[in-house]
């Protein structure tokens, strides 16, 4: 069986491994020249950490991760507010949780790749034809590849699912913010940071920072929109938006690398009534992207993919598989997009009342029923599906190869 993957992000990355663990052909297409370096940290934890380990990529992606004590609300004037504190939700999730740098997590997982994996940078997808019981993609440098099964796993703003479901306007639900992400060199940040992650405790907009193994500070902004659109100079749009706010975030913002080095999107998720056409089937942001309110969005795409692959090796048919995939997987992406809309006000407060509810909720999280609540709220219901694969799967049926 011969595999195409389009988008070489995480969804992309576990994909590939996955299906050639299994003995497809894949070519992995990614229209970047290169490993992108924007991003963010991010917590990884639940059905994507169960999947990781169970592919052996967990001891890579743990030792690219972060220690966190905590994650510090600060005020305009610096002084600390409230915090989530990283370890009574480490003890929650039994230690199962690493903080990491989306660029590392991607890194680690295309260390990961088998050789003969085709990988190939600055390769995008032009046009796809459906043939009977396949797929002709067509390349932007004119070349062809003829394929049993088509992957997009392009991201939020997917070139496949344009291609062949139509325009995103039909699939994107906005949620009202922006976001951003940048590093930056800033001394004083480092020195005030050091293990923690300190956030703004402001409304309608947080900047957060965390200090990086060379010395830098990544950044991380969001901010509340009206209009989805992205701005014409994210770099001016960002200092623009984020001026005022006091502390330390002047010198982010004086410091702000060009437009060409930052990551900036809307916050918005993706709803289709369908993710697969004939050979085609959608995978991670593409066709169910819960927003980075729900802030799970790494860890699903690694457990969708190993739950794609799973299907494939527990049935000869293709169309067997890919609706076993979407089936068992789409109530747990509907059940975190709408967490991620319930909490959008507890994520970033809109009014000062919501801002002291926050402040108050995190100040007694060491309180058992505050804590589970707290707790709840930050990671969501733990998911059951990559659990029951694994638990269903034997060493034997593991080596199996079904292409």
């Amino acid at each position: 069986m011969k595999v195409a993957i389009c988008g070489a992000g995480i969804a992309g990355l576990a994909a590939a491994e996955r299906m050639s663990a299994l003995g497809a052909e894949v070519v992995l297409l990614e229209r970047s020249p290169g490993p992108r370096t924007q991003g963010y940290l991010i917590d990884f934890f639940g059905a994507g950490y169960d999947a990781a380990e169970a592919i052996g990529v967990l001891p890579a992606i743990e030792d690219l991760a972060y220690q966190v004590e905590e994650a510090s609300l600060v005020d305009t004037h610096g002084r600390r507010r409230a915090g989530i504190p990283y370890g009574l939700i480490a003890k929650a999730l039994e230690g199962r949780l690493c903080s990491i740098m989306r660029p590392d997590l991607e890194k680690a997982l295309r260390d990961n790749l088998p050789g003969d994996v085709d990988l190939r940078f600055g390769a995008s997808v032009a046009d796809v034809f459906h043939r009977d019981e396949g797929v002709t993609v067509t390349l932007a440098d004119g070349g062809e590849l003829d394929v049993d099964l088509l992957i997009g796993a392009d991201g939020i703003h997917s070139t496949v699912r344009t291609l062949v479901f139509g325009d995103e306007s039909q699939y994107l639900r906005y949620l009202g913010f922006h976001t951003a992400a940048f590093v930056v060199d800033a001394p004083e940040i480092r020195e005030v940071a050091g293990d923690r992650v300190m956030l703004t405790d402001t409304l309608d907009r947080q900047l957060g920072f965390s200090v990086l193994r060379d010395g830098k500070v990544a950044a991380f902004a969001v901010h509340r929109a009206p209009d989805p659109q992205r701005p014409s100079d994210v770099r001016v749009a960002i200092q623009s938006n984020y001026a005022d706010m006091g502390w330390l975030v002047p010198q982010a913002l004086e410091n702000c690398p060009p437009a060409e080095e930052i990551y900036y999107d809307q916050v918005a998720q993706v709803v289709m009534p369908t993710w697969r056409k004939n050979r085609v089937v959608l995978l991670g942001d593409s066709c169910a992207a819960v927003s980075l309110l729900a802030g799970q969005g790494a860890s699903l795409a690694v457990a969708a993919a190993y739950l794609l692959a799973e299907q494939f090796r527990r049935t000869s048919s293709v169309d067997r598989a890919l609706d076993f995939y979407e089936r068992l997987w789409r109530p747990t992406v509907e059940d975190k997009q709408k967490t991620a809309r319930d909490m959008a006000n507890r994520f970033l407060p809109a009014t000062s009342g919501q801002q002291r509810t926050r402040r108050l909720a995190l100040r007694f999280a060491w309180f058992g029923p505050v804590k589970r609540r707290l707790v709840a709220a930050l990671v969501g219901e733990p998911d059951a599906v990559i659990p029951m694969l694994l638990d269903t799967a034997s060493e034997d049926q593991a080596a199996e190869k079904p292409f």
